[in-house]
């Protein structure tokens, strides 16, 4: 799941596009504001001269120089954004404008990829693993109750599936709406083609619209980074980044737990994951046909104990809704 360099060069080609659209967008207000206001022309004229007389008596010794520019600027800002207001442009109607302003639309912050580049490459990532295509299909527009059985009462929660399913999708609805305020993590639990993928994914179209960084993993896909991440080490740089933003991004999606190779290894690479994104704060959603006690006997008491205290725990109930399809 690393980018290649290929890849990062598509990335760095939307920024360099966005660089060039954000100069042209501005060379335009500004030639529509000269040709309105002349006097805004001049104003400007005489800011770049204030800045080369600064600069010359600067090199002559003169360091009250800063001082007089500093006023002198202020002065002839004033006056343009007044001019602006008055004309109905507004103050900042010709500086700069970004899509991104903490980056500036470079992709980096002080060498650092900025958490727009990271959307941008885990956006990327998404198609070319085909999960935008999946998330079109399977979303909250799409869920429908028809699947579920509205007569036979379960024993467990005394009502129908399909009342039942109604709870559970208004509660993924609002751990949707309270997200960026509140995070939270969810284990949806039950057997084969109850539903759990199909709601994980109906939260991350939701939180990837509203801008929320969401990686999404089958857990054999996770481990197997974990484990190149640890073992190689000529591991390339973007596989490293992979292993960070696993920690770091806002949602992290980990379907299918118990159906990879569990050992040692795994056992302690998902108890590191799942206690490090709650130090972080971050929300995390598993999807396991395990119960919570097969859980507690596949990998540890500490992990169980993790996730029955800082997890919702929503067990699905019902038959395979896949085979009903067909």
């Amino acid at each position: 799941m690393s980018l290649s360099n290929t890849q990062y060069d598509a990335i760095m080609r939307v920024y360099n596009q966005r660089q060039f659209q954000n100069k042209y967008d501005q060379d335009r207000r500004v030639k529509e504001v000269y040709d309105r206001l002349p006097q805004i022309r001049q104003i400007d004229d005489a800011i770049s001269a204030q800045a080369v007389a600064c600069a010359r008596r600067l090199l002559d010794g003169d360091q009250g120089a800063r001082e007089v520019l500093k006023r002198h600027l202020e002065d002839l800002k004033e006056q343009k954004a007044v001019l602006l207001e008055a004309c109905g442009f507004g103050a900042g109607y010709m500086d700069m404008r970004y899509h991104c302003p903490d980056c500036q639309d470079t992709g980096y912050i002080q060498g650092r990829k900025c958490r727009c580049f990271k959307k941008e490459e885990i956006s990327l990532l998404y198609s070319q693993s085909n999960i935008q295509e999946v998330l079109e299909r399977e979303n909250f527009s799409s869920f429908t109750f028809a699947y579920y059985d509205n007569k036979e009462v379960i024993p467990q929660i005394g009502m129908t599936v399909a009342a039942y399913m109604e709870q559970v999708y208004g509660w993924c609805r609002e751990y949707v709406e309270g997200f960026e305020t509140k995070g939270g993590n969810l284990i949806f639990t039950g057997s084969t083609g109850v539903g759990k993928t199909f709601l994980t994914n109906c939260i991350a179209k939701e939180l990837i619209d509203k801008y929320q960084s969401v990686i999404y993993l089958s857990a054999n896909d996770l481990f197997d980074i974990f484990s190149k991440n640890k073992f190689h080490y000529d591991t390339e740089e973007e596989m490293r980044d992979m292993y960070q933003y696993i920690l770091d991004c806002d949602l992290l999606i980990i379907d299918d737990l118990g159906t990879e190779l569990n050992n040692t290894f795994v056992s302690s690479q998902l108890f590191y994951c799942i206690n490090e994104r709650l130090i972080r704060k971050k929300g995390t959603i598993i999807s396991t046909n395990l119960s919570m006690d097969m859980l507690r006997d596949t990998y540890s008491d500490r992990i169980s104990s993790r996730i029955i205290s800082q997890y919702s725990i929503i067990p699905l109930y019902g038959g395979d809704i896949r085979t009903k399809k067909r």
